[in-house]
């Protein structure tokens, strides 16, 4: 298998909490920022999914916090799909420390909106693929 699609993301002072870590919202910015990175290297802009009728949307997301990040930190944050046969799919990231040091885990649980009749789309893996220039970034 290869490598899962990754971004690097520097920690900014102003993410950061009293303490000095960065602040736990934050990580999910990191994580939705490496979604649409992934989708844009795959040839999906917001506007193309607009105009096709249809939006990701998050149904659920688990964050593990394993180590703290600080001001300054390079970070690595990736993203891969894992398709089912249902409406949903599960995305994987990992925020690894530029030492190779796992800070944080986020599992999350998405599906494809239909944006006129407000309901998950059916096998959204076949929208994605319709839709990518490159949908091997998707592991389709």
């Amino acid at each position: 298998m290869s490598e899962p699609f990754s971004v690097r993301v520097i920690v900014r002072g102003y993410e950061t909490d009293v303490q000095g870590h960065l602040n736990q919202a934050v990580y999910l910015n990191y994580a939705e920022h490496a979604r649409w990175s992934l989708l844009q290297a795959a040839g999906i802009s917001q506007a193309g999914l607009v105009s096709g009728g249809v939006g990701p949307v998050a149904l659920e997301t688990t964050i593990r916090y394993l180590r703290e990040l600080l001001a300054g930190d390079k970070v690595d944050v990736t993203c891969a799909f894992e398709w089912g046969g249902g409406k949903t799919f599960r995305i994987r990231q990992t925020i690894r420390k530029a030492d190779g040091t796992v800070a944080a885990e986020i599992d999350a649980v998405g599906g494809l909106l239909d944006l006129k009749a407000r309901r998950l789309v059916p096998a959204p893996h076949d929208h994605f693929r319709q839709l990518a220039t490159d949908p091997a970034l998707f592991g389709l």
